[in-house]
């Protein structure tokens, strides 16, 4: 498999992003993974592998954990991963948030803490996919649902999924938008799917 970036689009902002004609996949995740069970990172690479293999770019909040397994799997596979820091330069990313910046190939340091992160994060994206989280993953879920974005979660060996349906079971909005499946590949199939019909209404 060629793993190089040649074909990759030349990008030099985060509209150069929004405007690409590659699909954007954010992947939300748990930072700290101690809760998430068994085989819980396994998930998250072959998730970001299947992103690149599916021919998407992967987009993260470039924080440890699940998103950053994913950003892991998306490298090996040759694809292109963009992340979007609290911080607001690589120095506070490092020294104040200990964020790491291993396999991202651009990282925008958006001087917006995790909550104002959380929102251009998602709305960067085409569509989300939710692994093992927290409460900040929660937030991102929250963003998206009221965007309508396509929102994929995947289910595995954590709670998160779980809960997630509690909040939409009591929530009392109907949303199409959200997708629930166990398969990485399958969720993704179905993420970019839903992006590409999403965009041809629009073009019409």
């Amino acid at each position: 498999m060629d793993t190089s970036n040649d074909n990759l689009p030349k990008m030099n902002s985060l509209d150069d992003f929004r405007n690409s004609h590659r699909i954007n996949i954010c992947v939300s995740g748990a930072a700290e993974t101690s809760h998430c069970g068994d085989g819980a990172l396994d998930l998250a690479l072959e998730l970001g592998k299947e992103i690149a293999e599916q021919g998407a770019t992967i987009v993260t909040g470039a924080t440890t954990g699940f998103p950053l397994w994913a950003a892991k799997g998306a490298k090996q596979a040759g694809g292109f991963a963009l992340g979007l820091s609290p911080a607001e330069t690589e120095k506070e990313h490092i020294e104040s948030y200990g964020l790491p910046i291993e396999f991202m190939d651009f990282i925008v340091y958006t001087g917006q803490g995790f909550p104002g992160r959380d929102i251009l994060l998602t709305r960067t994206s085409d569509a989300i996919i939710l692994g093992c989280g927290r409460i900040g993953t929660i937030h991102e879920f929250t963003v998206a649902f009221e965007d309508r974005k396509p929102l994929g979660i995947l289910e595995g060996p954590w709670m998160t999924d779980e809960v997630i349906k509690m909040i939409m079971d009591n929530g009392f909005r109907e949303n199409e938008m959200v997708v629930f499946e166990k398969d990485p590949k399958t969720l993704v199939a179905k993420m970019i799917a839903m992006v590409k019909q999403a965009k041809e209404k629009i073009e019409k």
